[in-house]
């Protein structure tokens, strides 16, 4: 014969904070945005084109059937050995970029340092270095990053001694920049503001220990 069991649920408000603990964590778990990163992507688009670096895309697959095309961004993180950020593309030198650069992130000195490096490098070889930055292996950091630095010029000139070893650790120090920038916005993600301001306006329900009800 059938059972009719009468349960309590409790908004998120109304639960002690053991029990919000829990509640976060399932948030967390379950309903946190897959796209939490797309804004930092676009912001380091727009980063690497006053660089001079083009990213390199590749075609992703739309629900609706169609495809479009995505930069060649990629990620992992952030409490695992080997974590970090890497990207493909091309660089070449950008007239201007040390003042554009200045001008979006002010305050940003390690954005400035990076690009500091690579104007200095490009000086000394009459701006006249290209790379081709390929991915490798299976981890996605900056030393999974392949990069081939040649100069191009109408004299038939050597590049410097240094300009690899520039440029490369110049790109390697900007996949580490956006990999504290994606730390960053992944920590203010899961941040219990945010994710209680998340449970509250989606109206979740609680049993009183905290485990999510329906």
């Amino acid at each position: 014969m059938p059972e009719v069991i009468e349960t309590t649920v409790y908004t998120f408000e109304e639960l002690d904070e053991r029990s919000k603990e829990r509640a976060r964590d399932w948030y967390r778990q379950a309903s946190a945005p897959d796209d939490w990163h797309e804004f930092v992507f676009d912001d380091f688009e727009h980063i690497c084109e006053l660089l001079g670096v083009v990213l390199a895309t590749r075609p992703v697959r739309l629900y609706g059937g169609g495809t479009r095309q995505k930069p060649c961004i990629w990620f992992s993180g952030f409490a695992s050995q080997g974590d970090g950020a890497c990207f493909e593309g091309s660089y070449s030198y950008r007239k201007g970029a040390a003042r554009a650069i200045r001008a979006y992130a002010p305050r940003d000195k390690r954005l400035a340092a990076i690009t500091d490096q690579l104007q200095q490098i490009q000086r000394k070889n009459l701006y006249a270095l290209e790379a081709r930055v390929t991915h490798r292996g299976r981890y996605y950091h900056e030393h999974s990053m392949e990069i081939s630095v040649e100069r191009s010029s109408d004299r038939d000139q050597p590049r410097t001694a240094d300009a690899e070893d520039g440029v490369s650790e110049a790109l390697q120090d900007l996949a580490r920049w956006l990999y504290r920038q994606l730390e960053q916005e992944y920590d203010y993600q899961m941040s219990n503001e945010v994710v209680d301001e998340g449970i509250i306006a989606n109206g979740y329900t609680f049993t009183e220990a905290g485990s999510r009800f329906g």
